[in-house]
């Protein structure tokens, strides 16, 4: 990826693959980013976004999951593993207001990020690029600030 912000990393990489956070103003870069590249965007807007429910309720929009989607972590996990109805080679994820839902519902916030992370490891092994960049102003991991790092991050 040719980026005027050199940190970035290269979407067309799965050694790359991860979870990052980022700011409310990166996200449209990495959505130009990944369209130039042929991956499928997903973007899903977590502003006031309080509990497990409400994720996963706009997960199945934004992931335009199977209408068979049983709306608990495990159906989350397989289909984060296998995004195949979506088109592109690779997928990038944003999620917007990400502090929204860490703020109200540290636990489930938590349970996503792993999520995320064990999907992007799934795909570096299948030679797939998977990016997930969550808008936080701020993210506290393991009690350290994370702001525009990868996570989990040394």
């Amino acid at each position: 990826m040719n980026s005027a912000h050199p940190l970035d990393p290269d979407l067309t990489r799965p050694s790359q693959n991860g979870v990052y956070f980022v700011d409310d103003g990166d996200l449209a870069r990495f959505a130009a980013a990944a369209s130039r590249d042929e991956l499928a965007v997903c973007r899903t807007d977590l502003a006031g976004c309080a509990d497990k429910a409400g994720l996963l309720q706009r997960l199945a929009a934004s992931l335009s999951l199977p209408a068979d989607f049983g709306h608990n972590w495990d159906a989350l996990a397989d289909c984060l593993r296998d995004l195949g109805w979506l088109p592109g080679w690779g997928h990038v994820l944003l999620f917007a207001h990400a502090g929204d839902l860490q703020r109200d519902a540290v636990q489930d916030f938590d349970v996503l990020l792993g999520m995320l992370d064990d999907a992007a490891t799934f795909a570096q092994d299948a030679d797939r690029p998977f990016f997930a960049f969550l808008a936080c102003a701020f993210v506290h991991v393991g009690g350290s600030q994370a702001g525009g790092h990868p996570w989990p991050h040394s």
